[in-house]
């Protein structure tokens, strides 16, 4: 293994070995990404956005740097306040990165300064003018929009993140591009569907679930045709995911009769307890997931965060304002029994679940394999780590987990989940922590020190398994790749 250039972010950063470099280099970096889970914004892609200033691109949506800079006193104007300039804010970001040393924001704003930008340097008070100016140059230029910088991350496809009441037409207009270098799908997250709690806001959106669909909504049955003909409108733009984002997996018994008692009243504006609220989304939930299935969809479950927890932020800023957290919410059994009556009844699409709490690593992995049939490899998936787990630690410590319980061969590996175009840098950061892992138990003696084996167990993590799992058409980012792999 050559000696690194320095001690940071060389090209060997995170590899510790030399079989890990190998792993890495050879097999993992020139691969193409499939990144199936995201909230990036179709407009931008179908306008090719440019941006104005590092900042626009970096801090203007992004609420883990938000987070870290109320943490270094870093005042909110200088952060989300529209009185200050791009340039304030980056200063005061380039203030603050310093104080982020082992946080994974440290390592992240390094790896998208040099990738795409080039630019090796340590950002930090000193640089921060030099950096924002050559950035803010190449920000100017043709390969810098969204889809340059898409095709410089050789990203194949990448699946948004949509409300059932969304007209899709800007993934109806990217759908027509021919051979472009990333497809863009929509995913379905009928999370608004199921937010009871405050029946005047549902309403609000039942009222356009009403326009978009064409139903008049005044029954649960029509509530149901409704959402049906959305799902099938979804399927026709090439839907072939939905993701859910919730405190837990519903699970609580039900009637048809009952549920159609507290549709009734939910609709009359009238506020609902958790007696009547738990099985009213117990009920969606349940016929959502054979909607799922009836379209062989890949179903996602993103539990456990507790959400918008600083009210005066929530006032001030909005939602998604970097006032989140990780909650506390027992999980295993009521998860467990919604999948089981799915599985009992034959309609369990393929899964994947998201922990966000690490406590429940192991409870999660295990579930997965309750509940794999035989039909599809890896049916059931336990998703990458995500948000406050999806740095180096929380990313091994899941590796270790799945591959303990699981098998890790047939993971499909690393997504997003961000609203930034420079963040598919964590598909790198994810593949070079997947080459160390196996480049240590070969120096360990724990695998044999077989690379073609190793290798291709790394291309299917990576990439491979999730073009399997998903069967999306591919952008022109991933030519060669999978022709290669079928021959």
């Amino acid at each position: 293994m050559e000696a690194p250039i320095n001690n940071f972010m060389h090209d060997n950063f995170l590899l510790e070995n030399g079989v890990a470099a190998e792993l890495y280099h050879r097999f993992a970096e020139p691969l193409p990404i499939l990144d199936y889970h995201n909230h990036l914004s179709p407009k931008m892609i179908a306008e090719d956005a440019k941006f104005s200033s590092l900042t626009e691109i970096w801090l203007s949506d992004d609420h883990y740097k938000w987070r870290a800079m109320r943490a270094n006193g870093v005042p909110e104007r200088l952060i989300t306040g529209k009185e200050s300039s791009d340039w304030e804010k980056f200063e005061a970001w380039a203030a603050t990165l310093p104080a982020t040393l082992r946080n994974p924001l440290y390592h992240w704003t390094h790896m998208e300064l040099r990738r795409p930008f080039g630019i090796d340097g340590i950002l930090g008070p000193k640089t921060a003018r030099d950096i924002y100016d050559k950035a803010g140059k190449l920000l100017s230029q043709t390969g810098f929009s969204v889809l340059g910088l898409l095709e410089k991350f050789k990203v194949a496809a990448v699946c948004t993140t949509d409300d059932p009441v969304d007209s899709l037409e800007r993934h109806e207009w990217l759908a027509l591009r021919k051979d472009p270098v990333t497809r863009v799908y929509p995913t379905w997250r009928p999370d608004k569907a199921l937010a009871v709690e405050d029946p005047k806001a549902w309403n609000g959106w039942v009222g356009r679930l009403e326009e978009a669909s064409g139903t008049s909504i005044g029954t649960l049955k029509s509530f149901m045709e409704a959402l049906e003909k959305r799902h099938g409108f979804f399927h026709d733009q090439g839907c072939r995911s939905s993701d859910h984002g919730l405190e837990q997996a519903y699970s609580e018994p039900f009637n048809e009769k009952g549920i159609s008692e507290v549709f009734d009243r939910l609709r009359s504006g009238k506020e609902l307890g958790p007696e009547a609220a738990l099985p009213f989304k117990s009920y969606l939930l349940y016929h959502l997931a054979v909607l799922d299935h009836s379209k062989g969809w890949v179903q996602q479950f993103h539990l456990g965060a507790l959400r918008d927890n600083n009210t005066r932020l929530r006032i001030s800023v909005g939602p998604n304002a970097g006032a989140d957290s990780i909650g506390d919410f027992p999980q295993a059994k009521a998860l467990c029994r919604f999948l089981d009556q799915l599985d009992s009844t034959v309609k369990l699409a393929k899964t994947i679940l998201y922990n966000l709490n690490p406590a429940d690593n192991e409870a999660f992995a295990a579930m997965c394999g309750n509940f794999q049939d035989g039909s599809v490899a890896g049916k059931m998936q336990w998703g990458p780590a995500w948000w406050f787990l999806d740095q180096k630690d929380g990313m091994e410590a899941h590796l270790e987990a799945l591959s303990n319980l699981g098998l890790l061969s047939r993971f499909v590996g690393m997504t997003t989940d961000s609203r930034s175009f420079l963040s598919f840098s964590r598909h790198e950061y994810f593949r070079r922590l997947v080459c160390n892992l196996l480049g240590q138990d070969v120096e360990k003696g724990l695998v044999p020190d077989d690379r073609e084996v190793l290798g291709k167990m790394v291309q299917d993590i990576c990439f491979y398994n999730a073009v399997r799992y998903f069967n999306l058409p591919l952008g022109r980012a991933a030519a060669g790749f999978i022709e290669e792999r079928k021959s």
